[in-house]
């Protein structure tokens, strides 16, 4: 096939993409925490798929965890040579899925790919099967037609995104070079049905678990006793209200406000007529990046030692998560460049924002690089009936072929 057209050369290529999300949907990439064994044999499948199709130039990272049977958790790198390399363009996709869920809720097998009303349903067939996919047949339309793109284009297929990505991302940056302070990496796994939303930044993510030791006693006595369950649902409401003290705005988020949730509660005891002698709950903080996670938990110690002096309890408390990462300037050149492409090759203009949730671009933004998450999609991500529409696959793939031509 010889088309030099992007678009034309993609939309002749339609069936053949839907060809490899089927292939990918069919082979299972479950971590196991999820009780699955994790990449391999999906990996090993991309990689034939690969070769077959023209890609030479593809190194396999392996990084070892006896948990599954082959004992490592692949990540690929095909790189596409350029007529310059000062910086390197990176796409990354992730190859591992969630598990199905509760099967009663699907109305068709999670593993085998139906078509129906332009929209392919299966699981990981969004996240992050149209991103790996639109990636790949981007490249494959430089390989194809013997173009080299203005700089040289590396695109990533990594492994344990689902599970915080010890074994993919954050393994292969302490363990290999991969990667210069000026390379541009764009990440295709978040955005939104148009396509124009840019993501830059995200909230700092602070999970509490908080546990407070009182005294049980009978409901009729709480003079006799502590009550942990009243200790702890003041202190809950003390550190929902550092709202108001971290009160700063960003409308680059929605909402514009740092948040502090209770969330989850541990059972206690077991009748009513009972003042809990220990009370665990747990808090979901997502801060502004205008603060720093060490003076939010300052201001929560403080809240813990006055609760623990006026209730007469002990409090102990453990961060489950804590993720801080600096934003990627609106004004970075991978941000600009990405704006560029989506303004040249569909008229879209883009809008930058920040989110509450976390991505691999936190990882890469807190080692000093500029990294931008951005897609076409339904955001049908973990869900039942997982779904992608085809027309997106073919409209990012466009939208990253224009990205490595001008950028």
């Amino acid at each position: 096939m010889n088309n030099s057209n992007p678009h034309n050369f993609l939309v002749e290529n339609e069936r053949n993409m839907v060809a490899l999300e089927k292939l990918l949907t069919s082979i299972p990439a479950i971590a196991p925490e999820g009780g699955g064994d994790g990449e391999y044999k999906k990996c090993a499948a991309l990689e034939n798929w690969l070769r077959q199709n023209g890609f030479t130039n593809i190194e396999r990272y392996e990084t070892p965890d006896s948990r599954v049977s082959d004992g490592v958790r692949p990540s690929l790198v095909v790189t596409i040579p350029g007529q310059n390399d000062d910086y390197n363009i990176w796409v990354m996709a992730h190859i591992d899925v969630v598990p199905t869920g509760d099967l009663s809720l699907w109305k068709s097998d999670p593993w085998t790919v139906v078509e129906k009303d332009g929209k392919l349903i299966g699981r990981g067939v969004e996240d992050n099967q149209q991103g790996l996919v639109s990636a790949a047949f981007a490249g494959l339309y430089f390989i194809k037609n013997n173009i080299k793109p203005a700089h040289t284009v590396k695109l990533l297929f990594v492994a344990d995104e689902e599970n915080g990505s010890e074994y993919g991302i954050i393994y292969l940056m302490k363990n290999h070079k991969l990667f210069k302070k000026s390379d541009l990496i764009l990440i295709p796994d978040g955005g939104d049905s148009k396509g124009e939303t840019i993501e830059i930044a995200e909230k700092n993510i602070l999970w509490l678990k908080v546990h407070v030791i009182g005294k049980q006693t009978h409901g009729s006595r709480p003079d006799s006793g502590a009550n942990a369950c009243l200790a702890a649902c003041d202190l809950s409401l003390r550190l929902h209200n550092l709202e108001k003290t971290f009160n700063k705005t960003d409308d680059l988020f929605e909402p514009n406000y740092s948040t502090f949730q209770p969330t989850k509660r541990a059972k206690n005891v077991d009748s009513i007529n009972i003042i809990p002698g220990e009370d665990t709950f747990y808090m979901d903080c997502r801060i502004l990046p205008c603060y720093t996670l060490a003076e939010v938990l300052k201001e929560v110690d403080s809240l813990c030692r006055q609760v623990e002096k006026e209730h007469n309890v002990k409090i102990e408390y453990e961060c489950p998560q804590k993720s801080e990462s600096p934003a990627t300037p609106v004004s970075a050149p991978v941000a600009q460049k990405l704006a560029a492409a989506l303004k040249k090759v569909h008229g879209i203009e883009a809008k930058f924002i920040g989110i509450g949730g976390g991505t691999v671009g936190a990882e890469l933004r807190r080692e000093g690089i500029d990294a931008v998450v951005w897609s076409t999609l339904d955001d049908q991500a973990h869900q039942p009936n997982e779904y992608c529409l085809v027309e997106n696959i073919i409209k990012d793939a466009e939208t990253l072929a224009g990205f490595f031509l001008e950028s």
